[in-house]
């Protein structure tokens, strides 16, 4: 924490365009693709497909879920 705390002190001293690609740069460092839960999500997917094809899971109408009807 006190190295944090040493950065920030840091960062705040430079120029505010400075401090903006920090920022930046570290958004992006926040937002990369996680391939472990990417690989969950495609399993998951995958096996949702499947039980629908095979009549195991019912779907929902798109109006139900994103248009005006209220009903399920």
């Amino acid at each position: 924490m006190e190295k944090s705390k040493k950065i920030l002190e840091e960062a705040l001293k430079l120029k505010p365009q400075e401090r903006f690609l920090l920022i930046e740069g570290l958004i992006q460092s926040l937002d990369e693709p996680n391939k472990t839960i990417d690989e969950i999500w495609i399993n998951e997917s995958e096996k949702r497909l499947k039980a629908h094809r095979e009549g195991r899971l019912q779907g929902i109408p798109y109006e139900n879920v994103f248009g005006e009807k209220q009903s399920l």
